[in-house]
């Protein structure tokens, strides 16, 4: 019995000192926690450091034999404030992240969740059982009364106990820098061409956007077409109760929407609880907060995961999906520029930097027709196609157009290209984006007057039949 009471303090202290540790790593996540579990903001950062100081404190109270009881005690309130507090946001739909220890467990809360707590609470209402009216063992005393055999056994297996967890955390490791190399091999085999690039996520560029019907949280219902008639541009953002990203992002969500007003419009679509869904909505200011019943919008336009988000065009998929804060705020950026020309239109009158530094603008082309060829100096795929695109520009007749390389990247890399040609400097990729280049190697044609002549051609082999088609007199749709 002695044995046991013991192992079982040993399995509650190791798992508080761990929970209280890792909370003290995780600052951020343990107060963001509070947040979500509904606390004030004023108070969520000091109750998350008192509460990593209280976990410690029980963790190391409950080994001493003196202090155990109290220190059973203190963990088993703890352990009872959080399956009340868990099972209370479950019962409103919030399946917020647990951080329960720090980064190690930020995955949302479950009834998984209130198990694991509801079987730690029980081994210590066993301890505390056991310690009633008798004096509980100390480490030192217990250790004491072994004899040889049993110490040798004890030591054996706290050895290898030992032994299991080094293997464990090297496993862990090892498999985690594994995956990283892999992934690096993976990109630069993708640079050099050797790999095809894995497909975007999300329904491919131009094609039409899925209708949706959704409700508001009045009640009414939203469709697609009411929200085109808003504005043609739409940035579609979907989040769902419970993300510690999309309640990070939520303070952007709606100043995004105070100063992009009247350029594009932001409608948010959650899932959830209509509780939970109007608190958040309220709490941020948020317009335009709609609600879908299950997944049914997000997987009709491929937006997998939370928070994610796709701009839509006059009724089409104008761009991949987007996830995470930080691609949702470069796509936030790209819905701010102009909407990609359509052929027919007159090229704006964009200025770039040469290698030089000179400037260039593309109506000083106007009397020529010249071809407009995006390229990265580090796009494996330009890379595939640079001898057959200089052999071109080699081979062009005087009726041929001109070709002018629109390029990322620093003037010495550009410079190492090779072309004959002059080429500009896009950095961000800005002008390509004006033209409805969705990446590199792209290219569009200009006629005389400086108007679009043809579709924007995506890839290697759609560019050299655009420059070919070209030469010969030929247009290409």
């Amino acid at each position: 019995m002695d044995g046991l009471l013991l192992l079982l303090r040993l399995i509650l202290s190791g798992t508080f000192a761990v929970a209280g540790f890792t909370k003290l790593k995780d600052p951020q996540g343990t107060r963001q926690s509070f947040l979500d579990f509904g606390a004030p903001a004023s108070i969520a950062g000091p109750a998350a450091r008192l509460l990593s100081l209280a976990e410690l404190l029980c963790a190391a109270a409950i080994l001493p034999a003196r202090l155990a009881l109290w220190g059973a005690a203190g963990t088993l309130f703890l352990l009872i404030v959080f399956i009340a507090a868990i099972s209370n946001s479950l019962a409103h739909g919030r399946r917020h992240a647990c951080h329960c220890f720090g980064q190690l467990d930020a995955k949302p809360i479950g009834w998984t969740t209130i198990a694991r707590n509801a079987v730690l609470a029980i081994i210590a209402a066993a301890v505390i059982f056991g310690a009633r009216g008798r004096h509980l063992p100390g480490f030192r005393s217990w250790l004491s009364s072994l004899d040889r055999f049993e110490t040798a056994v004890v030591a054996f297996f706290i050895a290898l106990a030992t032994l299991a967890a080094l293997w464990a955390w090297s496993v862990v490791h090892l498999l985690r820098q594994n995956g990283r190399l892999m992934l690096r091999l993976e990109a630069i085999e993708v640079d050099l061409g050797l790999r095809p690039a894995p497909p975007e996520p999300g329904l491919p560029v131009g094609t039409p956007a899925p209708h949706f019907r959704v409700a508001a949280l009045d009640g009414g219902i939203v469709t697609l077409d009411a929200l085109r008639r808003l504005n043609e541009t739409l940035l579609l953002i979907f989040v769902e109760p419970g993300c510690p990203g999309c309640d990070a992002l939520m303070p952007d969500m709606a100043k995004w929407q105070r100063v992009y007003e009247g350029r594009f419009t932001i409608a948010v679509i959650s899932r959830g609880s209509l509780e939970s869904n109007r608190a958040k909505a309220a709490e941020h200011g948020i317009q335009n907060f709609l609600m879908q019943v299950g997944e049914e919008t997000s997987h009709a336009y491929q937006a997998e995961g939370t928070p994610t988000a796709v701009l839509v065009r006059k009724g089409r998929i104008a761009s991949h999906v987007a996830g995470g804060p930080d691609a949702i705020h470069a796509l936030v950026e790209k819905a701010q520029l102009p909407p990609p020309l359509e052929k027919g239109e007159l090229a704006p009158d964009v200025s770039l930097p040469d290698l030089d530094g000179q400037t260039v603008t593309l109506r000083g082309l106007r009397g020529i027709r010249h071809l407009l060829l995006f390229w990265n100096p580090d796009c494996g795929f330009c890379q595939g196609m640079l001898d057959d695109i200089k052999a071109w520009e080699r081979e062009t007749q005087d009726d041929a157009p001109r070709l002018l390389v629109i390029s990322t990247g620093t003037p010495e890399a550009n410079r190492a290209q090779g072309f004959r040609a002059p080429m500009v400097l896009d950095y961000g990729f800005q002008t390509g984006q004006q033209f409805g280049a969705t990446g590199t190697p792209s290219a569009v044609l200009l006629d005389e007057q400086g108007h679009i002549a043809s579709d924007v051609m995506v890839g290697a082999e759609a560019v050299m039949g655009l420059a070919r088609g070209a030469r010969v007199g030929l247009v290409v749709n």
